[in-house]
Formats: C-alpha cells, sequence, structure tokens
C-alpha cells in the first residue's frame, strides 16, 4: 500500500496539465475562429459555454488527482481485519473519444482531461460537421500532447466506421441516440464497455409564469442546438399567452428586434439541418418567430403554441431554436404525458412548491427553476438513462468512468489457525467458524481494531476449537 502511494504521489508529474491549458489560451483566437465559421458563435458564448468548463476540469485535475489515484480503503470483515484491502483505480488502456458538433471543443477535451489523468492513451474523432474545429484540433493538439499518445483522426462516416471496427479498452460517444446504438453495436464486437452521452426531449413545466428569461437563455443559446436544452414547455392554459409575452420580453432584450443581426445568436450547423428543424414546424402555430434564411442557415427564435402530443415536432429531439408549448390541465397530466416519452437527458420545473421537484419521472439529471445549471456543476455526475445514454462524467466522476477499480487484497502470513474453516476436510463446525468470520465486519469506530485484534487471538486459540460458545 506505501509503495501505491508513492505512486500516486508521482502522478503529479506524470500528468502534465499544461500543456492543454497553454493550448485553449495561446490558441483561443483560433479556436474562436473555427467557432465563428462553424455555428456563427462570438468570443464570449465560446468562453462561456466551452473554454472555461475544460478549464475548470484541468485544474479540479491538478488539485485532486492525487486523492482520486490513491488506494481507497474499503471496510473489512473478521477474516480480513489484519490484510491490507483496498480498491486501485488503473488505466483501461486505450478510449476512443467521438466528439460531437455542437460544442466541438468542449466534448473531445473535458472527456479527454479525464482519460490522460487515469493514465489512459486516447484517440480523438471530431465531428465531421463542424469541420473548421475539426480540422484545427487535427493540427493543434500534436503540438501540445504526445502524438504517439493522443492522435486525433477526422473524417466523416467511412473513417468513423472504420474506428469502430478496432479494439479499444472504452469508448466515449456524445451525439444522438440513433448513431449511440450503433456504436454500442460495434463497441459490442469486442466487448468494449461504452459511455454514452445522448440526448432526447427535455420537458420543461411551469406551474406558475416565474422566470421566463432563465429558459429563454436556456433554449435558444448556440441556437438551440444543446442535448439539455428545454425541449418543450408544459404549462396550464392559463397562462399560455403570458408565458409567450414574457419570452418576446427576453428576446427583445437578449437579441434586440433583429437577431439575425446580433452577435449573441448564432447559426444552425449546416443546410440538411436547418431544413430539418424548419419542417418541424409545418403543422404549429407560430406565436413568436418563425423567419428564416437557408443562404446563412438562419432560424429566429421561434416559439410554437398549442401544439399537440401527435404533431411531428413531438416525436424527435429539436436540436433547434423552436419552442413548442403544451397545455396541461394539472401535474399529473404532464407527468403523463413525459411519461410516454423516452427518459431525457434532463428535466425542468418551474414552481414555487418545492414538493413538485420529487414528482417528477427518471432522468439524466434534473434542474428546478433554472435550465442548463446543473451541468456546470463539476461535482455532480452528467449523464443519461435509458434512451438518453450511459455512464457519466465531469470531475472526478470522468476519471471514476475511465478507469478500472481493481480490487486489492494483500494477505497477512499471520494467524493461518483461522483459515483451516475453509480447508478440507469442511465439517459442521468449520463451516460455522468461516461464517462468523466472513459475517461479521469491523466498525469504522475508533478502537475497533485492538478489539478485532483481540477477538482474534481469542478464537484462534485452541480453545475456541473445543466449544462453540461464540456462535
Amino acid at each position: 500500500v506505501q509503495m501505491e502511494k508513492q505512486v500516486v504521489d508521482g502522478l503529479r508529474e506524470v500528468f502534465h496539465t499544461e500543456p492543454l491549458h497553454r493550448l485553449i489560451t495561446e490558441r483561443q483566437a483560433d479556436i474562436e475562429q473555427a467557432l465563428k465559421q462553424d455555428l456563427n458563435r462570438n468570443t464570449y458564448n465560446t468562453s462561456l459555454f466551452e473554454l472555461i468548463s475544460i478549464e475548470n476540469d484541468i485544474k479540479l485535475v491538478e488539485s485532486d488527482m492525487a486523492d482520486w489515484a490513491a488506494p481507497r480503503p474499503v471496510k473489512k470483515n473478521l477474516n480480513s481485519t489484519l490484510d491490507d484491502v483496498y480498491i486501485k483505480p488503473k488505466p483501461l488502456g486505450v478510449v476512443l473519444i467521438i466528439g460531437t458538433w455542437n460544442y466541438s471543443w468542449a466534448m473531445i477535451l473535458q472527456p479527454l482531461v479525464g482519460a490522460i489523468a487515469v493514465g489512459n492513451a486516447a484517440v480523438l474523432k471530431p465531428s465531421e460537421l463542424s469541420e473548421h474545429s475539426a480540422r484545427l484540433m487535427k493540427e493543434l493538439l500534436p503540438l501540445y500532447l504526445d502524438k504517439e499518445m493522443y492522435q486525433v483522426v477526422t473524417g466523416r462516416v467511412l473513417e468513423t466506421q472504420e474506428l469502430l471496427k478496432q479494439r479499444f479498452d472504452h469508448i466515449f460517444y456524445t451525439g444522438s441516440s440513433t448513431v449511440g446504438k450503433l456504436v454500442m453495436e460495434a463497441a459490442a464486437r469486442h466487448l468494449t464497455p461504452v459511455t454514452l452521452e445522448l440526448g432526447g426531449k427535455s420537458p420543461c413545466y411551469i406551474s406558475k409564469c416565474l422566470y421566463i428569461r432563465r429558459i429563454t437563455w436556456g433554449k435558444f443559446a448556440n441556437c438551440g442546438q444543446m442535448c439539455i436544452a428545454p425541449d418543450y414547455i408544459l404549462c396550464e392554459p392559463s397562462i399560455q399567452d403570458r408565458i409567450v409575452e414574457e419570452i418576446q420580453k427576453t428576446l427583445l432584450e437578449f437579441y434586440h428586434k433583429d437577431p439575425k443581426s446580433s452577435p449573441d445568436y448564432c447559426r444552425i450547423i449546416n443546410t440538411r439541418h436547418f431544413d430539418r428543424v424548419l419542417a418541424l414546424m409545418n403543422e404549429c402555430t407560430i406565436a413568436l418567430g418563425g423567419e428564416s434564411d437557408r443562404s446563412q442557415c438562419y432560424i429566429a427564435p421561434t416559439v410554437l403554441k398549442n401544439v399537440l402530443p401527435h404533431f411531428k415536432i413531438m416525436q424527435e429531439e429539436i436540436f433547434g431554436p423552436l419552442l413548442p408549448i403544451i397545455t396541461v390541465n394539472d401535474l399529473s397530466e404532464a407527468i403523463h404525458l413525459i411519461n410516454a416519452r423516452e427518459k431525457p437527458l434532463a428535466r425542468y420545473v418551474f414552481s414555487s412548491d418545492k414538493t413538485v421537484f420529487f414528482s417528477l419521472p427518471v432522468s439524466g439529471g434534473v434542474t428546478v427553476n433554472y435550465v442548463l445549471m446543473h451541468y456546470t456543476v463539476d461535482t455532480l455526475p452528467f449523464g443519461g438513462v435509458g434512451n438518453s445514454g450511459m455512464g457519466r462524467y465531469h470531475g472526478r466522476h470522468t476519471f471514476d468512468q475511465l478507469s478500472h477499480h481493481r480490487a486489492c487484497l494483500i494477505k497477512s502470513f499471520a494467524m493461518e489457525s483461522l483459515n483451516d474453516a475453509r480447508y478440507p476436510p469442511l465439517t459442521a463446525a468449520r463451516l460455522r467458524k468461516a461464517k462468523f468470520f466472513m459475517q461479521h465486519r469491523l466498525c469504522s469506530c475508533s478502537g475497533s481494531a485492538p478489539l478485532a485484534l483481540g477477538v482474534l487471538f481469542e478464537l484462534a486459540s485452541p480453545v475456541w476449537l473445543s466449544t462453540s460458545r461464540y456462535l
């Protein structure tokens, strides 16, 4: 155990956070320019939604990695009281990280920070849709990281399929549920474990017209292209129009009269997604927005009212700047509608009654009276459930997800007579003795170790062998 601790103390020398930190600081202007070309995202949004979170993960690893990597003691039973028993996180090997295009840097570098911290090598596959960011990542990473240990592979579907034919020790994929199933199918050929960060239709239930600007911000940031953006609103009919009015006021505050000319309003990633998002409005009544320009992949912030559950827009994740409103009579009807769909990556509720929170169905995460913000707390695990994914990451959770927790027991040579209970010839008396030692755990209270040793010495004596007074 002491040797393990010495190794852990040296990990700070092995994991160099400086190169990654230098990458995002020295080449920040290049990263911002690439994201401007991919999504029309400006400097401030790039820092707010990507670079700050990457930097936070690096700083967290620098400060806490020694604790994460240290041997983790576990409770013992009487049978192991003299032994060293602990869990030791170990590297898995080579991790494949497949990123997505909406946050093309954070969705690659945040898992990479955890992979490096554990001691894994990694192959990175950025999305081909964010082509400027992918090209820049392939150019920059070899300048800052060991190119033998950390490689970037670019390309489209065929290149990704070829990558998935290779044997990896873990696959970390961020993207759609449809592609997530293909990734899991490919991983199954090699029995490779996977982390799938997918998405879904994250509902937002509003019991009163409270802090609507928080919802407006979370929905239309990055032009709605966010896996945990509020996908649709559920509210009572009496407050629907008031919600629309509040959203209109907030949009004017955020993007002024013309969102198209606002430096804070992004664009749809490409014309294929533009056409897909625009087609979702066909059956809907537009309450706000609706304007579009295909030449710029621009769709205005749009609110749709009186939407019905069977409409096309309610059959798939929107991933764009459309916000449908469905009216329900009460919370129970809202829960019934939510439960009729796949488990989403997030659920949101706005209510002054905190008990409403406990009524929410299962989801990857929950935020009450705000949206998105659970993602920013690096001590919380981020991940989906069911169709919205599996596994979790952020901070220590990334470290644990990308490591093997090896069970370690270093047996003492002392008290060999206690082992006789397991050796043939087995008898009823030996079984009773084995059961006693295996089923009695040591408490963590002060003084338990001397007490346990006293019991061991007494039980190991010849007196114990001739009596069953302890059973």
